[in-house]
């Protein structure tokens, strides 16, 4: 992902679609949390505090992953059913590389990946139409 000044992050907790905009070039790159059901489980069996503690940095780790992945864009439109999204924005304000990047948020349903391509283009023709 390279001299795009746009991308979108479909999300929820468990995984997150990163969709370049172009509108003509639309590359998805899938990044995923690393807190798998198994691993859920096995936390559960040593402890109610052991699976908060896993959970919240495994969590970190997925945020972080993606932060690293858009801190060279100019736009980001996080988009997506739960509330990972906002987490990731809260997380992401905290760190000055992101402060010139415009960040916007959408909630929607789950998608497709055609479906979140579609979203993608509509969102940014929109923005594009605005300026």
């Amino acid at each position: 992902m390279n001299n795009v000044n746009q991308v979108a992050v479909w999300m929820d907790h468990a995984s997150a679609h990163l969709i370049e905009n172009p509108l003509n070039e639309i590359e998805n790159v899938v990044v995923y949390s690393k807190l798998t059901h198994q691993e859920r489980e096995n936390a559960v069996e040593r402890g109610e505090k052991k699976l908060h503690n896993t959970e919240q940095h495994e969590e970190l780790a997925f945020y972080k992953k993606i932060g690293d992945l858009i801190r060279d864009y100019k736009e980001v439109l996080l988009f997506g059913p739960t509330e990972a999204k906002t987490e990731l924005l809260n997380l992401l304000r905290t760190d000055h590389t992101f402060s010139d990047i415009k960040f916007t948020i959408e909630n929607t349903d789950k998608m497709t990946g055609n479906q979140e391509q579609a979203f993608v283009r509509e969102y940014f023709k929109k923005t594009l139409n605005k300026k």
